[in-house]
């Protein structure tokens, strides 16, 4: 019977040398081909793969769930892939910088703080909740929450209340009910 990625892992904090070499075999395939993927050389993908190996040898009793190792590996890789395209990148700019820029204009075409791939994905499916529990509030919640929080320019308070048909003095109390429900929607999902 295989063993599992936590008995190998919890073995491997115990510096089993065999458990460590089955861990390094089961996943090596997998590791190599992510920065493959992403466009990398053999020769950096091999860098990715020493990377990912040696930074969960350093870490190996940080990681919390054992069971989840996979996930904690794939992350890894993907990151260090995408730290090494970016550092790539700028090292490119820099150095087509130097041949057609006047001296410290190649610091102005340093690129900007974007987010990662996976960042941006967080964030996209962070949203589509949001919107999902949006949805699901009553009429009113929406609408109010629509005027507060999702259009470009904030209308007066006295908009609000008048397309409502509220007082403008509750508006503030029933942002509060609505933004509880809102929480208390997201809490379920």
């Amino acid at each position: 019977m295989e063993s599992t990625d936590k008995q190998l892992l919890l073995s491997c904090r115990r510096g089993d040398e065999a458990a460590w070499e089955a861990l390094v075999n089961r996943y090596q395939r997998l590791i190599y081909a992510i920065p493959r993927r992403a466009g990398l050389d053999d020769d950096q993908a091999a860098e990715v793969f020493q990377e990912v190996f040696t930074t969960l040898f350093q870490k190996l009793n940080d990681i919390d769930e054992p069971d989840r190792l996979q996930a904690w590996l794939v992350t890894t890789a993907k990151r260090k892939t995408w730290r090494m395209i970016s550092k790539d990148r700028l090292t490119d700019q820099l150095h087509n910088a130097e041949d057609d820029a006047a001296p410290g204009e190649e610091l102005a075409k340093i690129p900007d703080d974007s987010p990662l791939p996976d960042e941006a994905l967080l964030k996209l499916e962070e949203q589509h909740r949001l919107r999902i529990a949006l949805n699901a509030l009553d009429e009113r919640c929406r609408k109010l929450l629509i005027m507060l929080f999702y259009q470009a320019e904030k209308p007066a308070y006295s908009e609000i209340a008048e397309a409502l048909g509220i007082s403008a003095g509750s508006i503030g109390p029933t942002r509060a009910r609505c933004l509880g429900k809102m929480l208390h929607l997201l809490d379920k999902q």
